[in-house]
């Protein structure tokens, strides 16, 4: 084998290194978070608010569900400055070890019961950390992996740091199903419940993992670099603020990829959450039955997700954006008449496709938010983009949809996510191609 092959072989194994790395940190990282949701509708109202009526220990419970997604922007504006001052690995080490302390410590929370008022509060706070961890990883984790990946493959290796979402919906609801099956509703309801969350703990592992074993990109050393450089030459005055570069610099970038972002959080939220009320209430189905349906659909959206990454970085990402726009919009006119059938495998069919067409804009996605900004504040313009959309289409989505569902008509829920895809038709429509754009040039 001569030397180039040999080059070639590192640098592929290098990459695999990275992406299932990015991959088992952003599986984790979502998992916390979506099982957080599971929990505040199953168990916290009783545990944690148990001398309040049960409606509304519901909706206080649901409430720091909320707080998540308030904390998420934040996030982003914190993890963001470090991660375009110090480096992506140091800051995205940080997000996740913050998210595995925090989902630990929820586990062994004391309730209640034991600590009255102050048990809500700490759950809150906790929750409130759970949001920054989530805010500040995927900038970490999508950079990591696109600004390592050959220019021809940051789409592909950008699915990687996508596929968390899904998977991390996949391994939250098994782990409540799996958990209570083996321990009996008592002791689930008391301790059981705990299990999944001191799980969480294999989240610190994987840092250290990223800590010993993987390197800062090649952009952002080259941008130390010449940081570096500047200083020894005098010529660097005192440094700006990355979030504040980026706001100054593309502002309309930022606001535009919130709007792209929009349509797959409201699309998405709806599907897994409010979806489950929907097909139990409406089509009279077991929560189980609508539970395994959104696990079929998310374990399909993941391979989808590689496939149009990779179409992506051949053809463009606003095609495959914007085609997932149009079609994720019509489909959810589909959604509610199938589910309303009540037949498992049509229900399986109208989140399936959900998903599916999901897929073709949040796969592409990493690599599509990655082009779009300089070196200098890519995470903090991306992270931004990313959880403005985030908060805007998706910690609402859930409540809108009752609300239009149960004052209004189903219909109206439909009219809702189409209207959210026309926005992210129009927002991509107005960014400019970027798949072949040299990520360590200025934009």
């Amino acid at each position: 084998m001569n030397n180039e092959s040999l080059e070639k072989n590192n640098i592929n194994s290098n990459m695999r290194k990275v992406a299932l790395t990015a991959l088992a940190g952003t599986s984790i990282e979502w998992y916390d978070f979506f099982l957080y949701g599971a929990a505040a509708a199953l168990i916290f109202p009783s545990a944690f608010f148990g001398e309040v009526p049960p409606t509304t220990a519901l909706i206080l419970s649901l409430l720091t569900f909320a707080a998540g997604f308030i904390a998420r922007p934040i996030g982003g504006i914190i993890f963001g400055h470090f991660g375009d001052k110090i480096g992506r690995k140091k800051t995205l080490i940080s997000a996740l070890m913050l998210m595995g302390i925090s989902s630990t410590l929820i586990g062994l929370l004391p309730t209640y019961a034991m600590i009255g008022a102050l048990a809500p509060i700490l759950l809150t706070a906790l929750r409130f950390a759970q949001g920054l961890a989530i805010g500040g990883q995927w900038g970490g984790a999508m950079l990591l992996v696109t600004e390592s990946a050959p220019a021809n493959q940051r789409g592909y290796y950008g699915a990687f740091a996508q596929a968390g979402a899904p998977i991390g919906v996949i391994l939250a609801n098994l782990a409540l199903i799996i958990t209570s099956a083996l321990v009996s509703d008592e002791f689930f309801n008391t301790w059981g419940w705990r299990i999944p969350f001191l799980a969480s703990a294999v989240l610190i592992l994987v840092s250290m993992y990223i800590q010993l074993n993987l390197e800062d990109t090649k952009a952002f050393k080259e941008l130390a670099m010449h940081r570096n450089e500047n200083q020894d030459d005098g010529r660097t005055a005192i440094q700006k603020s990355p979030i504040i570069v980026a706001v100054r610099k593309y502002p309309k970038r930022i606001m535009l990829a919130a709007g792209a972002f929009i349509n797959i959080q409201v699309t998405f939220y709806i599907l897994i959450a409010f979806l489950l009320a929907y097909g139990v209430q409406s089509a009279k189905m077991a929560r189980d039955d609508m539970l395994t349906a959104v696990l079929i659909a998310s374990a399909i959206m993941v391979p989808m997700q590689f496939l149009f990454s990779s179409y992506s970085d051949r053809h463009g990402r606003r095609g495959i954006f914007m085609l997932g726009a149009i079609l994720s919009g019509l489909w959810a006119f589909a959604i509610f008449p199938l589910v309303d059938t009540g037949n498992f495998w049509l229900i399986t069919l109208a989140v399936s496709g959900g998903m599916v067409f999901l897929a073709m804009m949040y796969g592409p996605q990493a690599a599509f938010f990655t082009e779009l900004f300089s070196t200098e504040v890519r995470y903090s313009g991306a992270t931004l983009g990313y959880q403005f959309g985030a908060i805007i289409g998706g910690a609402f989505a859930p409540t809108i949809a009752v609300k239009l569902w149960t004052e209004l008509d189903i219909f109206w829920v439909s009219v809702y996510m189409s209207c959210s895809a026309i926005l992210t038709l129009l927002s991509v429509m107005a960014l400019t191609e970027t798949y072949q754009i040299d990520l360590n040039k200025t934009q």
